[in-house]
Order: C-alpha cells, then sequence, then structure tokens
C-alpha cells in the first residue's frame, strides 16, 4: 500500500512540474517587456505647441491608433502565437539539450584535462624559476638605495 501511494505521489509531481496554471491577469510576472513594448499614442504622436490639429482629428488618430494597435496585436497573436511558441519552445529545447549534453561535459572534461597540466605547470615553475628568483632575490637584497635631497 505505501509503494502504490509513493507512485501516485510521484506521478502528481511529475504532473505538476509540466502542468503549471498560468496567470491570465499578470501576463508579463517577471516584468521583461516593462520598458520595451510598452508603447502608447503618447509615445508615438505629439504635437508642439503652436502646431495642433483640430480637435476631433486628435480624437479620432487617438482612437484610430489605440483600437487598430489592439486588433493588430489580437490577429498577429492569433496567426502566428502559436506556430512562434512552438518555433521558441523548440529553439530553446535544442539550446537546452546542446548545453546539457554538449557543453558542460565538454567544460568538465576541459578542467580534469587542465588540472594535470596545471600541476606539470607549477612543477616546471618551482623547479625552474623559484631558484632563477631565489638568487635574483639575494643579489638584489644587498643594493641600497639612498636619497639626498641637494639645495
Amino acid at each position: 500500500m505505501m509503494a502504490e501511494e509513493r507512485t501516485d505521489l510521484e506521478a502528481q509531481i511529475v504532473k505538476d512540474i509540466h502542468f503549471k496554471e498560468i496567470d491570465l491577469v499578470n501576463r508579463d510576472p517577471k516584468n521583461i517587456n516593462e520598458d520595451i513594448v510598452k508603447v502608447d499614442f503618447e509615445d508615438v504622436i505629439a504635437e508642439p505647441v503652436g502646431t495642433y490639429s483640430f480637435d476631433g482629428v486628435w480624437k479620432v488618430s487617438y482612437t484610430t491608433f489605440t483600437v487598430s494597435k489592439y486588433w493588430c496585436y489580437r490577429l498577429l497573436s492569433t496567426l502566428l502565437g502559436v506556430p512562434l511558441a512552438l518555433l521558441w519552445g523548440f529553439l530553446f529545447a535544442c539550446i537546452s539539450f546542446c548545453h546539457i549534453w554538449a557543453v558542460v561535459p565538454c567544460i568538465k572534461s576541459y578542467l580534469i584535462e587542465i588540472q594535470c597540466i596545471s600541476h606539470i605547470y607549477s612543477l616546471c615553475i618551482r623547479t625552474f624559476c623559484n631558484p632563477v628568483f631565489a638568487a635574483l632575490g639575494q643579489v638584489c637584497s644587498n643594493i641600497k638605495v639612498m636619497l639626498r635631497k641637494e639645495v
């Protein structure tokens, strides 16, 4: 009975990972489009002081811009949203696959191989450079510098 309950719980966890609740009110919870895509009428069209059009033209222009932007976005997202979501999902799946199965193993392999080389490099430095620098230190240790102020 315990094993059966455990597999049901595991199945529920797997289901929860793949089927996430979607917030239909806040569709940008991480604010990735905060300053980029927010384009209103005032951000695009502005009339400087002294060159105003008729008030009716301004109101109709505002309404036309707002409604056409709204419906054009809806139409484009209806026609292209699902195919582009499929494309982006495929692309990010490929990127994840390459990262998991190629990039990380290559980096780990490189780090393992470079560790061996770093030990050999360290041994060479200690064998050849340390005595040279120790001798130079001994030679230069007897050098004395005196500064005099000339009047």
